[in-house]
C-alpha cells in the first residue's frame, strides 16, 4: 500500500466519524483534537466500529493494548496512530 500522507487520513477519519455517527450531519463541529467520548460523538460500541473500520481501510491490525483513549479517541489521535502503524 502505497505511504498515505496525514491530511488524507485525517479526511477519510472525519468523513467516517460524520457518516457514521453524526449521521451526515456536518453542521455538528468537533474539533480534530476533541475527545470523541467526552463529546459524546462516539460511545464504546462506537470505538469498536471505528476500530474495525480503521482496521480495514488501512489493513493494519489494532491489538488489544493498543485500544486506548491516546490511540483512538480524537481525530489527531487516529491521524497520528495510523501513521505510526503505517510508518
Amino acid at each position: 500500500m502505497p505511504a498515505l500522507d496525514k491530511n488524507s487520513i485525517r479526511t477519510d477519519i472525519k468523513g467516517f466519524i460524520v457518516d457514521s455517527f453524526l449521521f451526515g450531519n456536518k453542521e455538528q463541529a468537533f474539533a480534530d483534537s476533541d475527545s470523541f467520548m467526552d463529546k459524546g460523538i462516539v460511545d464504546s460500541t462506537g470505538i469498536l466500529e471505528l476500530t474495525s473500520f480503521v482496521e480495514e481501510k488501512y489493513k493494519i491490525s489494532i491489538k488489544d493494548d493498543e485500544m486506548v483513549p491516546d490511540n483512538l479517541d480524537s481525530v489527531d489521535n487516529l491521524v497520528g496512530f495510523i501513521s505510526k502503524k503505517l510508518g
